[in-house]
């Protein structure tokens, strides 16, 4: 267990941290955002109407919340790869 191992593995949980932390909150908020337009689709569909499939601003907020989480989980994900490669190397 070198010096190289314990940087990797240190470098690897701060990226984990830092990319739990950065798509928590805007991955919560796309699934409120889902449920909501889940909701009003429901609602729309039962009172008979046609729904606009036209973009709105929730739907480009949805966009915008999604590839923002997505960012998050992929600066998770090289974590877990600085951990595994401080596993790797000896």
């Amino acid at each position: 267990m070198g010096p190289v191992n314990l940087a990797l593995w240190g470098l690897g949980v701060v990226l984990i941290a830092v990319g739990y932390s950065r798509a928590r909150g805007p991955y919560a908020r796309y699934q409120a955002l889902k449920a909501q337009d889940a909701n009003v689709a429901r609602y729309e569909r039962w009172r008979g109407g046609v729904r606009d499939s036209s973009t709105t601003g929730a739907s480009v907020a949805m966009q915008v919340l999604l590839r923002q989480a997505r960012i998050g989980g992929a600066i998770a994900i090289a974590g877990f790869v600085c951990v595994l490669a401080g596993f790797a190397i000896r």
